[in-house]
């Protein structure tokens, strides 16, 4: 009764580490599909590539914790860090931080092609000017003027974006961490064959000495020739 009472101790605590882990995935999985849209809108290529990286290891991370898989929790974690790393990277970019500036080194961004955050014309009350510019037999000309009247500064909207992975990022890897070193500890302590106190080990080591099996006796065989 004690072994059992133990080992059910031990499922709850390893179903509250899953459930833990399985809940930041699965908001991670919904933060970065939402992200990936407005990526996709804006043309932001490093961004969609980036994050459907992100979705793989996030696959990993489930799949490892319902699985108790250390290898996949692992490659979780380690993507976790440098996802960690990027985020960061976009917000001292949008932010401008240091020697970043977006105007400068935007490439990072959209590969050169020139594309610009999809929250930077379509933002909450954003109105764009545009200055139209029609000549005959030729297609008219549309320049963007400017951007005003928004709510919030798209730089704003992809810094809180990136914010909110990164304390989703921070909390999985930790509870990554946790799991693989728990799971290391019971790997450790606990047989797998019979467990603790199981009625396997019990049995085998109560067993009657008359029900014991003899060991096997060698005996020499001798082979008669005739000798002529």
């Amino acid at each position: 009764m004690a072994g059992t009472g133990s080992d059910s101790k031990k499922m709850l605590t390893f179903c509250s580490r899953e459930c833990s882990l399985s809940t930041i995935c699965i908001l991670q999985m919904v933060a970065t599909l939402e992200r990936l849209v407005f990526d996709f809108l804006g043309y932001m290529w490093t961004p969609m590539l980036t994050g459907f990286i992100n979705m793989v290891f996030i696959m990993f991370g489930i799949f490892g914790a319902h699985q108790y898989r250390p290898k996949l929790l692992v490659a979780y974690a380690v993507w976790s860090g440098f996802w960690l790393l990027w985020n960061l990277l976009v917000i001292f970019l949008y932010l401008e931080i240091g020697p970043l500036s977006l105007e400068k080194h935007s490439v990072m961004l959209n590969l050169g092609t020139g594309a610009e955050s999809w929250w930077y014309e379509n933002g909450l009350g954003c109105n764009v000017t545009y200055n139209i510019t029609t000549v005959d037999d030729q297609p008219t000309v549309q320049t963007r003027i400017g951007v005003d009247g928004c709510l919030l500064d798209y730089r704003y909207v992809e810094v809180v974006h990136a914010a909110v992975h990164i304390v989703l990022s921070v909390m999985g890897l930790a509870l990554t961490l946790v799991f693989i070193s728990k799971l290391n500890e019971e790997d450790d302590t606990f047989d797998f064959i019979g467990g603790f106190d199981s009625s396997y080990t019990v049995h085998n080591s109560h067993t009657p000495p008359s029900r014991k099996a003899n060991p096997v006796q060698l005996q020499p065989i001798y082979a008669h020739r005739d000798v002529r």
